[in-house]
């Protein structure tokens, strides 16, 4: 029962000034500052989100979005690298790009990134940083981050739960459902020309 993976809903907005947003989401408790450096792997052909943090290649799919905007997502891969042939024909079926005629039979980050990314016309890395403040509201994760894409500084809010309805509950009483649903992949393509 402990591996049972229970996909999120998932609300979340992207703009360069969110902080009397963030200051009334922060408003509701005592947050937990995370700080992270991950980087993003972009398709020009596929919208899922694939990023490497920890040395591990993390992958969530987009499930579902339901009437009220709201993104579901599922994890569906967290590997180590080296990654194996296997898992590396895996993640490019999911950024949706043929692998190369002289795949090897295992890829470190470094070769990964200079030897499949860089040379493909529809893939892109991402530098990311975050500096999240959460904390719990309505049962929901909710947090308020500081991000930067290939240093282009943003600012995140972002609602989370199994239940949708909570999450839609939640981002209304914090007043947030005038801004746009971005998701973390929508933002950084746009940042970087990709949109």
């Amino acid at each position: 029962m402990d591996n049972v993976i229970v996909p999120r809903w998932e609300w979340r907005t992207f703009a360069e000034n969110l902080e009397a947003e963030g200051a009334k989401v922060l408003s509701h408790g005592e947050a937990k500052l995370k700080e992270s450096k991950e980087v993003y792997i972009l398709s020009r052909r596929s919208n899922e989100n694939t990023k490497i943090r920890d040395g591990l290649m993390d992958i969530k799919s987009l499930q579902a979005v339901n009437d009220d905007g709201l993104e579901q997502w599922r994890p569906i891969m967290k590997e180590q690298f080296p990654l194996g042939v296997d898992d590396l024909v895996r993640l490019l079926g999911v950024l949706q790009v043929a692998a190369p005629s002289d795949l090897g039979q295992s890829y470190t980050y470094d070769e990964f990134i200079e030897e499949i990314v860089k040379p493909h016309p529809d893939l892109a890395a991402v530098n990311v940083s975050k500096r999240r403040y959460g904390l719990t509201i309505n049962g929901c994760t909710v947090e308020f981050a500081h991000t930067e894409f290939n240093s282009t500084p943003l600012q995140t809010i972002c609602v989370e739960h199994a239940d949708p309805a909570l999450v839609i509950e939640t981002v209304r009483q914090l007043g947030l459902e005038s801004h746009a649903n971005i998701n973390y992949i929508a933002a950084m393509k746009r940042v970087v020309g990709m949109d």
